[in-house]
């Protein structure tokens, strides 16, 4: 077993470099240019999420693929420069890096995208996984990411089942989120999108049951509590199929946190590792301004098949880029937790994150600051007293 400051949140995913390009007016007119500008960033799901928790005081280790070419060094010198570890990022000569385009459009959303990522499903093999089994064993959590492929995934989970860590499942995009299959009795925690969360319901139940939210301006103005009745069923699937909590992810709408609520109300113990200074700070800071488990101790109930959806507002937030919102949300609430918050806290932290990742051009903001964090979640905790939706469910998951 390694000591004690060794023991971090091991991270497996992609490393990419991201091309974004954005229009200067609404949109980005087909078949001609327009003028914008188009900016190089340090991306991908796993990579994003790595660097939001090193900003929050964890030191994630990283499990990767990069090539010797531009890409690769652009993303490896960043990543050292950071002082992360890179000796779980596998790099050789016919590795060719991931690279995403993105098109947006004037609005910050994204119009287009091409990905050219497949070195990460040949190159990062359960062989190279099973070279950091000790890593796995004493981190708090396992992070995966969505563009592993099915026998990597399934030889993360079956390492972590093994060393009794808990793993989180992020499931990337729709396409990719359907991996979830063949791991879902190994998945503690999952934060799909509305889209991403039907697709993984779909494919966890016989036939396609579930349709996706059409995007009209009814739906758009739908209220929280008719969008979770939409969601619900989706949601207890994931629940029934063994996934202990699920964050999902709303964009404007903020976040769902469902889970059961005897494991949910329970804390990470986070006495295995070494905390930083600036994680320990922002341990007390928010256990200061947001008290452990507030809301749960206001409602008990003695049924035995009980979960808790909760739903946190997003925070107003004047909006540079979409993008790296939901990996700083993950990021955030991954490192909170692993520093002892409880699950409600922590995706509080992650809100407080998502806020700054939108108003950043960068997938994850340079820096973030103690204060201003402390300040939004206890925005976040405030909106969450008046808005959230506090429903007990069985099979048939009625809201009482």
């Amino acid at each position: 077993m390694e000591s004690r400051d060794e023991a971090a949140v091991v991270v497996i995913g992609g490393m990419v470099l991201d091309v974004n390009a954005t229009a200067s007016s609404m949109a980005a007119n087909p078949r001609t240019t327009v003028p914008g500008k188009v900016l190089y960033m340090l991306g991908g799901v796993g990579r994003n999420v790595a660097e939001c928790m090193s900003k929050l005081g964890e030191k994630p280790f990283m499990i990767s693929v990069v090539g010797y070419d531009l890409a690769g060094s652009f993303l490896l010198e960043s990543w050292k420069y950071a002082g992360l570890s890179d000796e779980g990022i596998q790099r050789k000569q016919d590795i060719d890096t991931g690279v995403v385009c993105n098109v947006f459009d004037g609005k910050g959303e994204l119009a287009a995208g091409i990905a050219s990522a497949e070195a990460i499903e040949k190159f990062l093999t359960p062989q190279w996984i099973g070279n950091f089994k000790s890593k796995i064993c004493s981190a708090p959590m396992l992070m995966l990411d969505a563009n592993l492929s099915d026998s990597a995934l399934l030889a993360s989970c079956q390492l972590a089942v093994e060393c009794r860590t808990p793993v989180w499942f992020e499931p990337v995009s729709v396409t990719k989120s359907k991996r979830i299959a063949s791991i879902v009795r190994h998945v503690t925690f999952t934060s799909p999108n509305e889209d991403e969360l039907i697709a993984m319901a779909n494919v966890l139940s016989p036939g396609d049951k579930f349709s996706p939210i059409p995007r009209d301006n009814d739906t758009a103005n739908l209220s929280i509590g008719s969008l979770f009745q939409m969601l619900k069923p989706a949601i207890w699937v994931l629940l029934h199929s063994g996934v202990r909590i699920v964050v999902a992810t709303l964009g404007s709408h903020g976040v769902f946190l469902c889970f059961e609520a005897t494991y949910g109300a329970k804390r990470h113990d986070h006495t295995r590792k070494a905390s930083s200074s600036f994680s320990t700070k922002l341990y007390d800071s928010i256990n200061l301004c947001c008290v452990s488990n507030s809301i749960l101790s206001s409602r008990k109930t003695n049924r035995r098949s009980s979960y808790i959806a909760i739903h946190f507002p997003a925070l107003p937030a004047s909006v540079a880029r979409l993008t790296g919102a939901g990996d700083c949300l993950v990021g955030a609430t991954i490192a909170s937790y692993c520093a002892g918050l409880d699950i409600m806290q922590s995706v509080a932290v992650g809100i407080a994150a998502a806020k700054g990742a939108v108003e950043s051009e960068l997938n994850v903001p340079a820096d973030y600051e103690l204060t201003k964090i402390s300040g939004t979640i206890v925005c976040s905790f405030l909106s969450l007293m008046f808005c959230f939706r506090f429903c007990c469910f069985a099979h048939d998951f009625p809201c009482r």
